[in-house]
């Protein structure tokens, strides 16, 4: 089969049945032989595009469809997703060939006597939206700042249910960002999330270097770019094709790591022979960055307690040609089991602890994360952080360094953490890495501030052209 649509709705329909949204997408792939690159791009944007823009596309089918869509059929739902998802945000499809694949869509589906109700929905919206139309009935967005230091709260939850329904996100991600960032900045940010991401390389020094991998992936029509400021990255312009087929990647010259995960191992800055813990270590990015910049000498213990995640974690460190990594496989929260009572002399020189959060920094990656995630699942999250990173602690030698890092944009999971554990710890505090990387290219001069002031570093996407991390780096004080 080499339907993209048709593809796309399988997926689709895998994911609202549970089924994480990569996940679903890989198995389908697999199950369809023969699928051209060009429409593989196409079932990826329409499946990841389609549940992004989830909430929008449901408010759409609510204006335009006089049953709404709780009360539709959950495969309808997901057939009037495609098709308005490429007329509103879908480019270079005509309205057309939009509107003729979605009724076809509806018909090989089991839904042959609605597809005049499919045709004259997607029709309804083409006719709405002409000559730059808005077919959206939405308030009009009045943002202000003091609104929020008055604690104005009919304006804030108008305005953040607005942002809601015209970025797709859950109304308290956008209170959890505006509370944060303020208005201005949380627009931009949602709008970010719902670009397509990036692809970043961190480049393997103990194989090459930066300028040979550009050299190579130029030489096979791959255009990349230099990151300034963070040594080993290039970032992927344009279609790249299959990843595993580009240079380099057999000989362990590089690995798939965005920039900002980058920068964890040079806040951990570990040293050559030097004992390092990576208590939740899989997938492996971070273990690998660790054992490159140690120059492969000393003693990596990676654990996580997922082993079919640190089998990747084993086939990474393989093909890059690393040896000084020990997989261990068990929960952190209980290190003992394979490392040894915290009273014995056993104690890492330094330890990264990159915990299980809720993600709010990647959600253009994850594009069901924006859904799965709730309150509720956060405070678990949070318990989950304090015990780990509580646990992990013991473990660090007298002066010796922890990292504590995530990728979400809550400060439940972030700040929050950190001033517990100072307070809780007095032995140890936060201090600044060598590393040093610009967080002040905001027009947002408070915001440019107010990190500097904490003395930790968050990564928001909208300003740095990255996924969203928070990172932060403790010493422990010498006995």
């Amino acid at each position: 089969m080499d339907d993209p649509r048709q593809l796309a709705f399988l997926a689709l329909r895998e994911v609202h049945r549970g089924a994480f949204a990569d996940v679903a997408l890989d198995r389908v792939l697999n199950k369809s032989d023969g699928v051209r690159d060009i429409n593989r791009r196409l079932m990826t944007e329409l499946v990841y595009g389609s549940i992004r823009r989830a909430r929008t596309l449901d408010v759409l089918i609510n204006q335009l469809a006089t049953k709404k869509v709780d009360k539709q059929p959950k495969d309808l739902r997901t057939i009037l997703h495609l098709g308005l998802y490429q007329l509103r945000f879908a480019e270079k499809i005509p309205e057309s060939a939009a509107v003729n694949t979605t009724v076809q869509l509806a018909k090989d589906n089991g839904f042959r006597g609605l597809s005049g109700f499919v045709n004259g929905l997607l029709r309804q919206y083409v006719r709405l939206s002409k000559d730059g139309n808005e077919p959206l009935e939405l308030p009009v967005l009045e943002f202000s700042e003091t609104d929020i230091q008055i604690n104005n709260q009919t304006n804030i939850q108008s305005n953040i249910q607005t942002l809601g329904i015209l970025h797709s996100f859950p109304d308290w991600i956008i209170q959890v960002w505006v509370e944060q960032f303020g208005w201005e900045e949380t627009e931009k940010l949602c709008e970010w999330m719902n670009q397509t991401p990036t692809i970043d390389l961190r480049v393997n020094p103990l194989r090459t270097n930066l300028e040979s991998v550009k050299t190579a992936l130029k030489s096979a029509g791959v255009l990349c770019q230099p990151l300034p400021g963070i040594p080993q990255a290039l970032r992927l312009i344009g279609n790249t094709g299959s990843i595993q087929k580009l240079p380099g990647f057999h000989e362990g010259w590089w690995s798939v790591q965005d920039a900002s995960a980058q920068i964890v191992g040079h806040f951990l800055d570990p040293q050559p022979g030097e004992i390092i813990i990576d208590a939740c270590a899989a997938p492996g990015g971070k273990t690998t960055h660790i054992a490159e910049l140690m120059g492969d000498t000393g003693k990596i213990y990676a654990c996580d307690r997922t082993a079919s995640r640190l089998r990747k974690l084993k086939d990474n460190a393989r093909r890059l040609q690393l040896g000084s990594i020990e997989v261990l496989t068990g929960d952190s929260r209980n290190l003992q089991q394979f490392l040894g009572n915290v009273d014995q002399p056993y104690k890492a020189d330094r330890v990264l602890i990159d915990v299980p959060c809720s993600g709010l920094g990647t959600l253009h990656r994850h594009a069901d994360a924006r859904w799965r995630q709730t309150p509720e699942r956060v405070a678990e999250l949070t318990s989950l952080q304090e015990e780990l990173l509580t646990n992990v602690s013991e473990y660090v030698k007298p002066g010796g360094v922890l990292v504590y890092a995530t990728c979400t944009l809550h400060p439940q999971e972030n700040e929050e953490i950190i001033a517990s554990f100072l307070t809780q710890n007095p032995n140890w505090q936060i201090e600044k890495p060598d590393f040093s990387y610009s967080l002040n290219t905001s027009s947002n001069k408070s915001l440019a501030q107010y990190y500097q002031q904490e003395g930790w570093m968050k990564i928001i996407p909208s300003i740095k052209n990255m996924d969203g991390f928070f990172v932060t780096r403790l010493r422990k004080a010498k006995d």
